[in-house]
């Protein structure tokens, strides 16, 4: 069984409280009592397999640079993609689309519209930068490693949410849950998965906390995040914020999140002074 498949068992025995088994033999499986078979994983690299682009077979461990660098038929995108051109095609196809590509010919009042769509995204990107720079300088600043663990609601059809014990940053005690597919009652039945989270504060205030945050990846984690920062503003009155979704990078991700015994995550938090 592969890797991705792996994930994918225990995400689904999660969603549906069950124990995950094995779809040959129904052995139960898990984290603990599986491990590689370096030895089948040889033999199975070598095992014949079919191009997705040109049909023919390779051996399993020459396929990926088959597909990558060698295939003619696999799709690849002009190179004047980058003043507009949307062609994409065989690889094979590639010079000559180019020959006769209409782009470079364009003026540069016809080429804008596609040079801001780089921009405008070169320039988030640039801000986000900049906003988590200047965060960095806020004089009250701190973080915690959390784990959220899974439980169960009371529900006649329960369903799974997470939560962390309470931690405590910048002398506030805090406390963070998280849902599936928004509290969808029947998540395991979609392959589309995210997971969102809600921050609380725990503690009794007197005045207001306006507060950034970050959430990342914990020590030792291979989820892949992508950055994104938070702002509320906790009171008496509002001690819990949105739920956010997790920013993941693609949906496998989550599997990976649902898969694990608790999800590890460090969350940092910039004060905002007044």
């Amino acid at each position: 069984m592969c890797a991705g498949c792996f994930t994918h068992l225990l995400a689904d025995a999660r969603l549906k409280d069950e124990q995950a088994s094995c779809p040959g033999c129904r052995t139960d499986i898990s984290r603990g009592n599986c491990s590689r078979n370096l030895a089948v994983e040889k033999a199975v690299s070598e095992l014949p397999a079919n191009c997705q682009y040109c049909s023919c077979q390779y051996p399993r461990s020459k396929l990926e640079k088959h597909k990558t660098e060698e295939c003619q038929d696999r799709l690849t995108n002009c190179k004047y993609r980058r003043i507009g051109c949307q062609w994409r095609g065989p690889f094979h196809e590639h010079k000559e689309h180019e020959q006769d590509c209409c782009h470079p010919k364009k003026s540069g009042a016809d080429i804008t519209e596609a040079l801001d769509v780089i921009d405008l995204k070169h320039k988030e990107e640039l801000e986000l930068f900049n906003h988590i720079f200047n965060l960095l300088s806020f004089e009250k600043i701190g973080f915690a490693d959390i784990q959220l663990r899974p439980y169960r609601t009371d529900e006649f059809i329960t369903r799974l949410y997470y939560e962390s014990p309470r931690f405590t940053v910048l002398n506030q005690t805090w406390v963070v849950k998280a849902r599936i597919n928004n509290n969808d009652r029947e998540p395991n039945l979609t392959v589309h998965r995210q997971i969102s989270y809600q921050i609380i504060l725990k503690s009794k205030v007197n005045t207001s906390i306006d507060m950034n945050f970050l959430v990342m990846k914990g020590p030792y984690d291979d989820v892949k995040l992508e950055a994104a920062v938070k702002r509320f503003q906790f009171s008496s009155d509002s001690l819990e914020t949105d739920y956010y979704e997790f920013p993941l990078v693609t949906a496998a991700e989550c599997n990976k999140l649902l898969a694990a015994r608790n999800i590890n995550l460090r969350i940092f938090m910039f004060q905002v002074q007044k």
